[in-house]
C-alpha cells in the first residue's frame, strides 16, 4: 500500500475501468454515508454504474435527515442483486463486522477502525483516523476534486459525528480535512441535520429508560426488549453520559434475534473497545474505540450461558459481565 496520496489515489483508482459496475456497501451512519458519497463522486464517468447499498434499517432521524436533505439514493442490501455487480466496494467497515458484508468478495475496503482479517486488491486501513470521511476527504484533495457543498458538508457532518465534535480519536489529519471541507460546506445545513436527532416515538424509550435503569457505583444499565432499532440505544447510551457522576453507560436491546449491547464512557483510562471484544468477542461481533463500543450477538450463542430471553434475565447477564470486570 502506497503512503503517498496521489499514489494511494492512482491505486484506488485503477482498481476500476470504464465497464464496472459498482456496488458501495455501508452499514449507514453519517461517516459511511458522507465517504460514499465521496467515492460516488471519484468514480464519477469512469464507470457505468454506481449504486450505494445499506445493510441496516434507517430509522435515526438525524440519518434520515442527511438522506433525505443530500438526495442521496440508497438501496437496501434485501434489494440487490450483488450478481449483477463486478466491484464492490465496503466503506467505514470491514467484512468481519457483520453478517450481512459476509460471503461476498471486495475489491475495496477502506476503513478506519481497527484491521480484522480481512483481504481486498485494494485496502486502505487507518485505524489512527477519527473517521473514513477524513480519508476520503484526503482523496479528494488529491484528485483535484473541489467538492459540491452537499459532498462537503455530509463529510464535515460524518467527521463530527465520529469525532464527537473532536472530543474523541481525532487527529491532525480529521482537523486538517475539517478545515478543507469548512471552506467548501453549507454550516447552516450541517447544524440542522446535528439537531434532528429524536423522533416523537423515540421518547417513550427515554422514559422507560429513566425508570427503569439500574445504578451500579458510576455505571448505569439499562435493557430494552424488543426494539424498532438498534439506534435507540446509541441515543440512550449518549444521553446518560450526559449525568455529571455516571462514567459508564451500558445500553442492551433484543433486534432480529440478537442482543445489541452499546457501551459508553468517559475516555478516562477506560477503553470500552476492548472490554467489548474481550466479554463479547467469542459469542459475536464486538469492538469500538476507547469511549464507544459495540457488541452484536446472535441469541443462539448465549442459550446455554442464560436460563431464559427474559429482559430481565439478559439485563443481569450484561450487568455481571460488565461488572465482574469493571470492578476489579
Amino acid at each position: 500500500m502506497a503512503t503517498n496520496s496521489a499514489d494511494r489515489l492512482n491505486e484506488l483508482l485503477d482498481q476500476f475501468s470504464g465497464a464496472d459496475h459498482v456496488l458501495i456497501l455501508i452499514n449507514a451512519d453519517p461517516d459511511s454515508i458522507a465517504s460514499a458519497m465521496a467515492l460516488e463522486r471519484l468514480l464519477w464517468r469512469r464507470v457505468t454504474r454506481i449504486n450505494i447499498s445499506n445493510i441496516n434499517t434507517i430509522t435515526r432521524p438525524d440519518n434520515m435527515a442527511m438522506i433525505q436533505l443530500f438526495d442521496v439514493t440508497l438501496i437496501h442490501i434485501s434489494k440487490i442483486d450483488v450478481h449483477l455487480y463486478n466491484k464492490i466496494a465496503i466503506l467505514d467497515s470491514q467484512p468481519d463486522h457483520n453478517e450481512s458484508f459476509k460471503g461476498l468478495v471486495y475489491n475495496v475496503i477502506i476503513d478506519h477502525h481497527e484491521p480484522g482479517a480481512c483481504t481486498a486488491p485494494f485496502m486502505d486501513i487507518r485505524p489512527n483516523y477519527g473517521a473514513t470521511s477524513s480519508i476520503m476527504t484526503e482523496y479528494l484533495k488529491s484528485a483535484k476534486i473541489k467538492p459540491s457543498e452537499r459532498i462537503a458538508t455530509a463529510l464535515l457532518h460524518g467527521i463530527k459525528t465520529d469525532t464527537s465534535n473532536f472530543e474523541r480519536m481525532a487527529t491532525n489529519a480529521d482537523i486538517r480535512a475539517f478545515q478543507f471541507l469548512f471552506r467548501h460546506a453549507n454550516i447552516h445545513l450541517a447544524r440542522r441535520i446535528e439537531h434532528v436527532d429524536l423522533r416523537m416515538g423515540f421518547l417513550d424509550y427515554f422514559k422507560k429508560a429513566i425508570e427503569e435503569k439500574v445504578v451500579d457505583d458510576s455505571r448505569i444499565f439499562i435493557h430494552f426488549g424488543n426494539v424498532e432499532n438498534p439506534d435507540i440505544c446509541v441515543l440512550v447510551g449518549d444521553f446518560f453520559m450526559r449525568v455529571n457522576t455516571v462514567t459508564w453507560s451500558i445500553v442492551s436491546s433484543l433486534y432480529e434475534d440478537r442482543l445489541v449491547i452499546i457501551l459508553r464512557n468517559d475516555g478516562l483510562q477506560k477503553d470500552a473497545g476492548k472490554l467489548a471484544s474481550r466479554l463479547f468477542g467469542e459469542v459475536g461481533s464486538a469492538g469500538g474505540h476507547k469511549s464507544m463500543a459495540r457488541a452484536e450477538i446472535p441469541l443462539e450463542n448465549i442459550r446455554g450461558e442464560v436460563e431464559n430471553l427474559e429482559p430481565e434475565t439478559l439485563r443481569v447477564w450484561v450487568h455481571d459481565k460488565i461488572n465482574g470486570v469493571l470492578s476489579k
